[in-house]
């Protein structure tokens, strides 16, 4: 039997398969590998620093005694550093996964022992648990292209513009509101003109921070209207595509078609409404075990901003698409209830009508009763 193994060993032929689980920081790397049948072997790495990897992966093939073609199956869990690695990791041949890290499953005991060399250790079971069949035990992210990566920077650089420039404003307000000066509305157009009014009300040091902040809101502000002109020249060269045919539906707007079409219809296709509400986080999450039945609500697993648009979206359709069918199922079911079933009546439109735009964007199939915007 050992002079088998042993033959088997130096058959160079045999592809075997190494294992290897990353556990990423800001300032190094804990790398847990080996071939699945001696215990791990860990090693710390500077973050980043690719040549030290590949030593690595070179010195754990020598150490398993693994000659010939080896296959490298590694994981680590989405965060910070993205999905560069993961690129490069295919480049260099070696088969990787990103793994959606509130997945994974833990203890749940109220305390439990937690470093990088125990949660190595774990991604590299889970590994090689996944490589045999185990699907369900975490998520397996779906990495974008570089280009689908980079058409989002657009929404989401202006998203965080909005919030900066709503901090400016709030911090404005509540500066004027120590000397009792309640400002009306902060921000746009003929706000510069107004501030010299306010140096005659204010101390000049307060009166000084605020046009400070001022100088900056109008700065966010620039940016803003630079993205959105340039968001703008993108969609007049589209002809077709799914953002093109969501502007054609009453209730949307550029805004909500461009971030549904960058965030979800753009990049990636489903199967079944299943996979649709899921990657939006809008499936149901119920409590079922003995006697104990009940709803848990949406999972909220999803895309945080696709959810969040979405709701928004349901309040224009019942307004701009009062005819249509989804608005006529809401007002059925839920509009003769109080403030409370209107809300989750909402939640419930909103998952019918993600539906209802990948169909028509997908298969061209208009929403029962909607309207397309005129000409």
């Amino acid at each position: 039997m050992e002079t088998t193994r042993q033959a088997l060993m130096n058959d160079t032929s045999v592809v075997r398969i190494l294992y290897m689980a990353l556990e990423l920081s800001g300032n190094k790397w804990k790398v847990a590998i080996a071939d699945g049948q001696r215990a791990p072997s860990q090693r710390s790495i500077a973050a980043g620093d690719t040549s030290e990897l590949l030593q690595v992966v070179e010195k754990a093939k020598t150490r398993c005694r693994l000659p010939g073609v080896v296959r490298v199956l590694s994981c680590y869990e989405a965060g910070r550093d993205g999905f560069w690695l993961h690129r490069w990791l295919l480049e260099q041949g070696i088969e990787n996964v990103v793994v959606d890290s509130s997945s994974i499953e833990v203890n749940r005991r109220a305390r439990r022992a937690k470093s990088d060399r125990l949660d190595a250790a774990k991604l590299y079971e889970m590994r090689i648990r996944h490589s045999v069949g185990e699907k369900r035990l975490w998520r397996v992210v779906r990495v974008p292209s570089v280009q689908q990566e980079d058409e989002r920077r657009v929404h989401r650089e202006l998203e965080r513009l909005k919030r900066e420039r709503n901090a400016h404003i709030n911090r404005m307000r509540s500066l004027a509101v120590l000397h009792n000066v309640r400002l009306g509305k902060v921000g746009g157009r003929g706000w510069s003109e107004r501030l010299p009014q306010l140096k005659e009300q204010l101390p000049a040091g307060l009166w000084a921070e605020i046009e400070r902040e001022s100088v900056r809101e109008q700065l966010v502000c620039q940016q803003m209207h630079t993205l959105e002109k340039s968001r703008q020249e993108q969609v007049k060269h589209m002809s077709a595509g799914p953002l093109v045919a969501l502007l054609k539906l009453r209730g949307i707007g550029l805004t909500s078609a461009w971030l549904l079409t960058r965030e979800l219809f753009g990049w990636r296709g489903f199967g079944n409404r299943r996979q649709l509400a899921g990657c939006a986080g809008l499936n149901p999450s119920p409590y079922d075990s003995g006697d104990c039945q009940r709803e848990q609500g949406i999972s909220k697993a999803g895309n945080r901003r696709v959810r969040a648009l979405l709701v928004e979206l349901a309040w224009y359709w019942l307004r701009y698409q009062a005819r249509s069918a989804l608005s006529a199922w809401f007002t059925r079911r839920f509009a003769a209830g109080g403030k409370r079933m209107r809300r989750i009546g909402i939640v419930a439109l909103a998952r019918r009508l993600l539906i209802a735009l990948w169909r028509y964007v997908e298969h061209g199939v208009i929403p029962e009763g909607a309207q397309l915007k005129s000409a």
